[in-house]
């Protein structure tokens, strides 16, 4: 640990004092050891500087702090806290950050800009609102919400004391303190009490303000206004105090200032003709207003002003005749002041003129008597105790007692309108706590000081006592908190001086004596001062003066001048004039001095004569009179003091809150700063004296966490490894650190004495340079040794090269040499080979001939042996094969005998056993139900084929008989036509033949014309096309001339892009401010209703009142859900049912089990029906006799057989019935066993589906094909016995006999007939073993699944309780799939067996018909009695035309069920927008029954009820999204069956049938579209809700990328008093989880069926609220505005759009709203140092505002030394390069109220009315499909 010495080192710089910028900044340039008397230092301009140290107290110079401290928000950040750093802090970042507020400690310190900045607008007020003081930069508005929180959490009154020079902006800080409480409290009704008490404000201005030579508008009096909140914290009521008004201003001015404003404004507006009586002129006219010689400020216009201000009058309830009232005592003030009073000759008395103007419009203003008051202007009264005298007044006493009197009536007109302002904001309401805000004149010196300034400074030492025991009070509760050592901080007591002011004797007590003594002086006065005080160590005499004293405030020494102490203190008035304006005519006049202000005088004003004595003596009426009133009035010194110490008993009640505004110079220069009276108001407001006080304890302060952020760099890897970052940053400290006095360890920080957190400052930087230096040596190291790598590489590359080039030379002559020697050896080879050539050519002739000779001689014998063998082997070859077909032929023989041997053995076996009953016991003893059914179906089949054979037996016989009655007619028919008709027949289908020839060759030709035509066709369009082509050509060229010339035209063009671009912009505003108006107007409906709400309470009778909503439906106790007969279904629906309810409540479903007995029901009717019928048409047909035809017998049998199927069919229905009550009951008995349960819940199964196949399957098919079998069979014997009865008759009148031929080909048609029956038998026998087959399957499949259940059964036992279940999920959700496919499967097969009936049924009335023709032409041709088919007329089922039939006493509950009592939950798994549906469904049959009545209460009972649910659950994002759904689809209903045709473009023709018939429902479509309208802005306002507390900590405080953010000194960052300190702090929220929120919205919406398109609208406007609340506080946040910053908020960007992208918003405009935000990013990131870097900025920040770049280049703060500022040359550069541009937003901060104009586009519904289906959990049997 080094020394404080050893801080003062070479490039050290420090603060040296100097006359003109009161402290320079130098540099050490040479190091200091102590006891040196010379300090050297080098000055910015390099000039250098020998700093004496004087021996004596050895005081060395200010240390200045590190770079990266400098412009802090918080003062006490700073590491050395002195003058010095104060001063230069504030001064970068006023003049350079431009940023007029800074923290120090509590203190606010405010700096007077005189420039009017956008920093107060109403989205600055939501910016802060809910905000800890600390985390956004300094503001007034951070103050305020401090307060108004700490008074929310800790029920305490709070108090914000604004203080500062005349000039400094109190007036302003203070009035925009109070509109953030108006606007953040508001009010708790509609008395608008905020705009009343900001409307106190320019009427406070106007009777209160003037203009000095340092202020426009300088209050010249103080002001404590104390605003009222009720327990819910909304503003009730208002209350103001006023202190010390300074009224000599009311007739005297300085030069170049100005009287109070009103004045300038009722003169700046008498030339309207209301103000025509007050006879007023210009300014310049007056005495009372000319005194400045300057009546106008620049910049103000005061008309315009005076407007304002009866506004605000009115506002605040003033009648017109109190206006009037008020204006004329103002003007009658100005006309006092213009009365000329003349001097006598004597000097002793004066007079007024009778013909005074002026004075005439006073008396006539005022309403006195004017002889009386020129009387009394003159003269005054004396009292004695015996006499009283009329005295005449010199002009000097006259003029004085004259202005003394326009003071008095201002004086009280100023506390009348006060007082009325009081009265107006005043409330019945009880006050539960109240924010005070004190306007008070800061400390005040100037060259001559009289009584004003000494009271001014007498309330800011009682101030700054308070201030410093409230400071001292907060560092040792922040110690006693964090639980570390500490000890009494000395800090300045100025009691001593208060007491001097206010204590007995003391100068207040002195002057209230003399005021008391009849000819008491100032002079007198200063004497006994001189006398009583002179010992005081505040209290001084001046040398030079004997008329004035000296006092030693806290800031300053003062002197003040006595003269004029005891006249001011007095504040004498004459009780003649003061009685002359009691009796005036006027009530408001006579009420000023009327209400106990002014104690009523003893004596009786009797009417003075115009006597011209000097003395006139009068009698008093009684012999005792009492004392004058001016013995008791008190002074205004007293008045003050016990006003004085009022305010500082109420002070000291609340918790108070700093703000102290400086004025930065006297010339009223925007942004201009003078550092000597800047440090004067420094001094005097005590700012200084909080950073003595912060600097004599531990004014560095960090929280563990963020010191271990901060330092770790300076930790070792082995403290890095321990897990608790408390006791690594104290092992740490106590390393660095060995003056354990420097710091402290409390519970949640680390407190450091001043100059520490430099030193750790230093530390780090030395490591990060040292770092850096290491990081250059080794780059620096790398890059040599590239280069040196590069030379070496280019060395070995030239010494390559030229060996290269040597050693191809040298190759090269080698290469020659060897040439030449080549040629040599070939040519000599060249001449040997010759010779050896032709010598061998020789040789080889020979030897060909004698080889060739020698081989043909082999090949001939060769071939004699090849020759031989071929014969041998076929031969031999046709021997075997012969052997071996005897071989193969006996094998087979015998293998067929053994295995048809063994198959016989084995057939009878198996039939054995398939005929045992036993065998099927012993394979399944579970089966046995199954089995009886299974035998008795095949029973029923058995019986079944043995009629089918008997029929078939029967159709033999017929056929028999046929055949021989066909011979028959076939000789006869020979024997009739003989060859002739076999002519005719082969003509005809010659002739046939012909006409179809010449029909293919006239297609054929057709073909040939059509095929020559087309290619016609294609040759003309190939030349259209290439004409086209070529036109196409042209019109290219003529497109490139275009262009040309629309290149020239570009800014014709460019204008009417921008008139579009403009009229969409203006349709976006009206559409917007429509839906403003929609909100302004549902928030209104809303206060209505509350009223209402509140009315109906306040008339409500105790007592049960009986309505709807508490009225039971039926009175049943059962835990069962009701039904009505209207919820039960047919029997699919049921089986559905028990597939969605599952297994574990299918058995215990009463509403299932009364749906299948309802069934039975129907069944039974329908077999009574039929069985009644039946016997009917017995009856009929015994009644009929033999003479019934055979269509009757078929119907009868058809009966009979249908009969028969529906009692056997009842019968099984009953018997599945029992069973399933069976299973009910035992199941209702309480068994939990899960077998029992399957087995109930498979008996359910195989019940309901048995069921469906026997109505369904079994009764279209197997009874249609009986009948038509029976009626077949029937109609073939009838014809059988009609054709042998004619060929009876036909034989026995011809008589021909029979030939041979004919007869053999009847029989062996009969034998063909006989086969073909005999080959349907087989297949019917071989069908019924097919079946057998199916059935021993179907058993052994049953055994098996038995056998697996058993299995799986024995393994779920075995199992845990968690693995039973999961197991049961598995195993269920594997047996429903299964079933669904099944059920699928069998869907598919009767589809296909339904479609094969059609086909069928189709063929057979074909067959029918035919029939019947044949019938028709027989009976036409032989009278035969007619044969006539029975038709039944059955009633066609009436279509459901998607109508709602309800009745109107009804429609309460429908509303209750589909509106009041819906939840999302309730239709989550039905259509979407179900609700909508249904109400339009009914909206449409009262349509249809034209009952506007109807419509009309249903519409307006819907929408009010959509309402009420809305305003129940106006924090329900769900419901909300939910009602959006719905509105917007039953609107879209509305439309798209409203008979528009621009809406029934994509309907479908059923749709379209189903279109409104009568009612043009226009007008509630708007209702609906303004209701959706609400129902999205507050779906709008639940999100925003909801997100607001996540966006600023996911995207701008949460380390998505970890590790990369830094932390810096943030002094007090986060000590706002209205966080819970107890916790690290409130928990943060994570990118992650305000995408998760984001997706939850988006998922929300798409579940309830609400739009795409208003989904994406919605998501539009949350990314634009996470832009503008993200960007608001990057604005408003030094600390966040870092490179490290900017990287995290471009990486959370980008993961935001990545989500857009993942779920296709991207075409929404949503990622178009974040671009302000990815800009500001880029600007955080970029670099900001050159020209060229200014024009990028430009060039990339085209989102982004002027005001908006140039605050984030402003508030841009490096995390570290080695980061640039940037510079205020660049932020310059950048403003002028962007004053040209075009900004279409003039604010700081984006609004985040802002909401994008909502559209709701048209999209048709394609679901059909009258498909959908309406679930019976919703209970609305009440509704009749129609």
């Amino acid at each position: 640990m080094i020394s404080e010495v050893d801080l003062y080192c070479k490039y050290t710089r420090v603060w040296i004092p100097d006359p003109e910028d009161v402290w320079k900044s130098a540099e050490i340039v040479r190091d200091y050891k102590e006891g040196e008397p010379v300090l050297h230092l080098k000055l910015e301009d390099e000039s250098p500087l020998q700093y004496a140290i004087k021996p004596k107290d050895n005081q060395l110079p200010f240390l200045r702090n590190p770079d990266i401290l400098v412009g802090e928000n918080d003062l006490t950040a700073l590491s050395y806290l002195h003058e010095p750093a104060v001063l230069h802090n504030l001064k970068v970042r006023f003049l350079e950050s431009n940023h007029i507020y800074t923290y120090c400690g509590i203190v606010l310190v405010a700096i007077n800009p005189y420039e009017q900045l956008h920093i107060y607008g109403e989205e600055v007020i939501n910016a802060y609102s809910g905000q800890n003081m600390g985390d956004m930069d300094p503001h007034i508005f951070a103050v305020a919400e401090e307060a108004y929180k700490q008074m929310a959490r800790d029920e305490r009154n709070q108090s914000i004391i604004v203080s500062g020079e005349s000039g400094a902006g109190k007036t302003v800080s203070a009035k925009y303190g109070m509109r953030y409480f108006a606007t953040v409290g508001g009010s708790a009704n509609d008395s608008n009490v905020e705009e009343k008490v900001l409307a106190s404000s320019p009427i406070m201005e106007a009777i209160g303000n003037a203009k000095t030579t340092r202020n426009d508008n300088s209050s010249r009096f103080g002001k404590y206004i104390q605003i009222g909140f009720n327990r819910r914290y909304h503003i009730i009521g208002a209350n103001m105090r006023t202190y010390l008004l300074e009224k000599s201003r009311v007739v005297f001015q300085a030069e170049d200032e100005r009287n109070y404003h009103i004045f300038y404004q009722l003169c700046a507006s008498a030339p309207r003709s209301e103000f025509k009586d007050l006879a007023l002129t210009s300014a310049e006219d007056f005495t009372y207003t000319s005194m400045g010689e300057n009546i106008f400020i620049e910049g103000v216009n005061d008309a315009q002003d005076f407007d304002k201000t009866r506004e605000a009058f009115s506002l605040l309830g003033f009648k017109d005749t109190y206006q009037t009232g008020i204006f004329k005592i103002i003007a009658a003030i100005l006309h006092l002041g213009n009365v000329e009073i003349c001097s006598e000759r004597d000097g002793e008395s004066c007079h007024i003129n009778l013909n005074d103007p002026h004075l005439e419009h006073f008396c006539r203003l005022l309403g006195v008597e004017q002889k009386q008051m020129e009387h009394w202007l003159c003269r005054r009264k004396l009292v004695t105790t015996s006499e009283t005298y009329v005295k005449p007044m010199s002009l000097k006493q006259a003029s004085n007692a004259r202005d003394a009197l326009a003071k008095h009536i201002y004086a009280h007109l100023f506390d009348w309108i006060v007082e009325n302002i009081n009265r107006s904001l005043h409330t019945a309401d009880k006050q539960h706590s109240f924010i005070g805000v004190l306007d008070i004149y800061g400390f005040e010196t100037f060259e001559i000081n009289s009584f004003e300034q000494f009271c001014i400074n007498y309330a800011n030492e009682k101030l700054q006592q308070q201030f410093n025991s409230h400071v001292f009070k907060l560092e040792q509760e922040e110690y006693m908190k964090e639980q570390i050592p500490w000890t009494l901080i000395d800090f300045y007591d100025n009691q001593p001086c208060i007491d001097l002011i206010e204590a007995k004797l003391g100068i207040l007590d002195l002057l209230d004596e003399e005021c008391k003594v009849p000819k008491g002086t100032d002079q007198n006065w200063a004497q006994k001062l001189y006398d009583r005080h002179s010992s005081s160590e505040h209290f001084q005499k001046p040398r030079m003066s004997n008329c004035s004293f000296i006092i030693i405030h806290f800031a300053d020494k003062v002197e003040y001048q006595c003269d004029g102490f005891l006249e001011k203190n007095r504040d004498t008035v004459y009780e003649e004039q003061i009685n002359i304006l009691k009796a005036s005519k006027f009530q408001l006049v006579a009420d000023l001095f009327q209400d106990g202000k002014e104690s009523s005088s003893s004596s009786s004003s009797s009417s003075s004569s115009s006597s011209k004595s000097s003395r006139i003596n009068v009698r008093p009426a009684k012999t005792i009179p009492k004392a004058p009133n001016r013995e008791h009035r008190k002074t205004v010194g007293h008045q003050f003091r016990s006003s004085l110490h009022l305010l500082m008993d109420t002070l000291n009640a609340t918790t108070p809150h700093y703000v102290r505004c400086i004025k930065p110079n006297d010339f009223k220069e925007a942004f201009s700063f003078d550092s000597r009276r800047a440090v004067q108001q420094l001094r005097a407001c005590g700012v200084l004296e909080t950073i003595r006080i912060s600097a004599a304890g531990y004014p560095s302060r960090w929280t563990y966490s963020d010191f271990f952020s901060r330092y770790r760099v300076l930790m070792k890897k082995s403290d890095m490894a321990i897990g608790d970052k408390k006791q690594v940053c104290k092992n740490l400290l106590e390393t660095l650190i060995k003056d354990t006095d420097k710091f402290q360890f409390g519970k949640t920080k680390i407190f450091f004495r001043a100059g520490q957190v430099a030193y750790l400052e230093k530390l780090r930087a030395d490591k990060f340079r040292n770092a850096c230096i290491k990081i250059q040596k080794t780059v620096r190291g790398w890059l040599q040794r590239i280069r040196y790598r590069k030379i070496r590489k280019s060395v070995i590359t030239l010494q390559r090269y030229g060996r290269g080039y040597l050693a191809r030379r040298y190759l090269e002559q080698l290469r020659l040499t060897r040439a030449a020697l080549i040629c040599q050896k070939q040519y000599r080879m060249v001449r040997v080979r010759r010779d050896f050539l032709r010598t061998r050519k020789a040789v080889v002739t020979i030897q060909a001939y004698y080889r060739g000779m020698f081989i043909r001689r082999l090949y001939h014998e060769f071939m004699l042996h090849h020759k031989a063998t071929i014969i041998q082997k076929h031969v031999l070859g046709w021997l075997q094969r012969r052997k071996y077909r005897r071989a193969r032929d006996a094998a087979i023989i015998i293998q067929c005998a053994f295995r048809r041997m063994r198959a016989k053995r084995q057939f009878k076996q198996l039939k054995i056993e398939a005929r045992s009953a036993d065998h099927f016991k012993k394979l399944n003893m579970g089966m046995e139900n199954k089995i009886v059914q299974l035998q008795r179906k095949v029973d029923d089949q058995s019986k079944e084929y043995k009629t089918q054979a008997e029929q078939l037996t029967i159709t033999n016989n017929s056929l028999n008989t046929e055949v021989t009655k066909l011979n028959k007619e076939l000789e006869t028919l020979r024997s009739r036509q003989g060859d002739g008709t076999q002519i005719n027949t082969l003509q005809d289908e010659l002739e046939r033949l012909r006409v179809e020839l010449e029909e293919a060759h006239a297609h054929r030709k057709h073909l040939e014309e059509e095929h020559s035509n087309e290619k016609f066709g294609l040759e003309q369009r190939v030349e259209e096309l290439e004409k086209e082509n070529v036109l196409l050509k042209e019109e290219k060229e003529e497109m490139n001339q275009m262009i040309l010339n629309q290149a020239k035209s570009s800014d014709q063009q460019l204008s009417v892009s921008q008139k579009e671009s403009s009229l969409q912009a203006d349709l976006n505003e009206e559409r917007q401010r429509y839906q403003n108006l929609v909100k302004e107007y549902s928030r209104l409906e809303l206060r209505y209703d509350n009223l209402q709400e509140e009315m109906s309470l306040a008339k409500f009778q105790p007592g049960h009142r009986r309505n709807p909503s508490n009225q039971s439906s039926v009175g049943s106790d059962s835990p069962y859900p009701s039904f009505t007969p209207s919820d039960v279904g047919d029997t699919d629906d049921a089986l559905q049912l028990v597939d969605d309810i599952g297994v574990e409540k299918a058995a215990m479903d009463i509403s299932l089990f009364m749906k299948l007995q309802k069934r039975v029901r129907e069944l039974e009717l329908e077999r009574k029906r039929l069985q009644s019928s039946l016997e009917k048409m017995e009856e009929l047909s015994r009644r009929k006799g033999k003479g019934s035809t055979s269509e009757d017998d078929s119907n009868a049998d058809y009966n009979i057989l249908k009969r028969q199927e529906l009692e056997s069919e009842n019968k099984k229905l009953k018997n599945d019935l029992n069973e399933l009550r069976k299973a009910v009951a035992d199941r209702a008995s309480g068994s939990n066993d899960s077998n029992e349960l399957q087995e109930g819940y498979n008996l359910l199964l195989s019940q309901l589906r048995a069921a469906n196949e026997e109505l369904e399957v079994r009764k279209e098919e197997v009874l249609i094909l009986r009948t038509q079998i029976v009626t077949s069979s029937k109609q073939a014997d009838t014809s059988n016995h009609i054709e042998k009865s004619n060929d009876e008759s036909e034989w026995s009148n011809n008589k021909k006999p029979v030939d041979k031929e004919e007869a053999l080909q009847a029989y062996n048609g009969l034998c063909e007939a006989k086969r073909l029956l005999e080959a349907q038998l087989q297949s019917q026998s071989r069908q019924h073993k097919d079946e057998l087959v199916a059935l021993h399957t179907q058993i052994e499949v049953l055994r098996e699944d038995l056998e697996k259940k058993q299995e799986a059964l024995n393994q779920i036992m075995a199992l845990s309780p968690e693995d039973k279940v999961e197991y049961s999920v598995q195993q269920e959700i594997t047996r429903l799939t299964n079933e669904n496919l099944d059920l699928k499967e069998l869907m598919e097969k009767l589809e296909k067996n339904e479609r094969k009936l059609k086909k069928q049924l189709k063929i057979y009335m074909k067959k029918v018909q035919e029939l019947e023709v044949s019938q028709t032409t027989q009976q036409a041709s032989k009278a035969r009695p007619e044969l006539t088919r029975q038709v039944t007329v059955q009633r066609k089922e009436k279509d459901f035309e998607g109508m709602l039939e309800y009745y109107k006493e009804d429609e309460a509950i429908l509303i209750r069920t589909l509106i009041t009592d819906m939840t999302p939950s309730t239709v989550s798994g039905t259509v979407p927008c179900l609700p909508a549906y249904i109400l339009f469904m009914c909206i449409r049959h009262a349509d249809y029954m034209n009952d506007d009545q109807k419509v009309h209460s249903l519409l307006t009972s819907t929408i009010n009820a959509i309402k009420k649910v809305l305003k129940r659950n106006n924090d329900d994002f769900e419901m909300t999204s939910f009602w959006l759904a719905n509105t917007s689809r039953l609107l879209h209903c509305l439309k798209q069956y409203s008979g528009d045709e621009a809406f029934m473009t994509q309907n479908s023709g059923k749709q379209n049938e189903h279109c409104l018939k009568n009612f043009d429902l226009a007008e509630y479509r708007q209702v609906l579209s303004d209701l959706s309208i609400q129902i999205y802005q507050q779906l709008i306002k639940v999100a925003e809700g909801v997100m607001q507390p996540m966006i600023v900590s996911a995207m701008l405080e949460s380390e998505s990328i970890p590790s990369l953010s830094g932390v810096k000194p943030m002094g007090y960052r986060n000590r706002s008093s209205s966080m819970d300190m107890e916790r690290d702090g409130p928990g943060g929220y994570t990118l992650e989880a305000l995408i998760r929120q984001l997706g939850q919205f988006h998922g929300t919406m798409g579940e309830h069926g609400l739009d795409p398109e208003i989904g994406q609208q919605v998501i539009r406007q949350l990314c634009y609220s996470i832009n503008a609340v993200t960007l608001n506080n990057l604005l408003l946040r030094k600390d966040v505005c870092s490179w490290s910053t900017g990287m995290q908020l471009r990486y959370n960007i980008s993961q935001m759009e990545e989500w857009l992208r993942g779920r296709n918003l991207q075409q929404s405009g949503a990622a178009a709203t974040l671009e302000p935000l990815i800009q500001a990013a880029q600007l955080l990131q970029v670099k900001k140092k050159t020209s060229q870097d200014a024009e990028a900025i430009c060039t990339l920040c085209s989102a982004l505002s002027v005001q908006q770049i140039v605050k984030i280049l402003n508030l841009y703060t490096p995390l570290n030394e080695f980061e640039e500022r940037v510079t205020v040359s660049f932020i310059r550069d950048i403003q002028n390069r962007l004053q040209d541009r075009v900004e279409f937003q003039q604010q700081l901060l984006a609004d985040t109220k802002y909401a994008f104009p909502v559209l709701f586009p048209y999209t048709p519904s394609a679901l059909s009315l009258e498909s959908l289906h309406i679930p019976a959990s919703l209970s609305l049997d009440f509704l009749i499909r129609v």
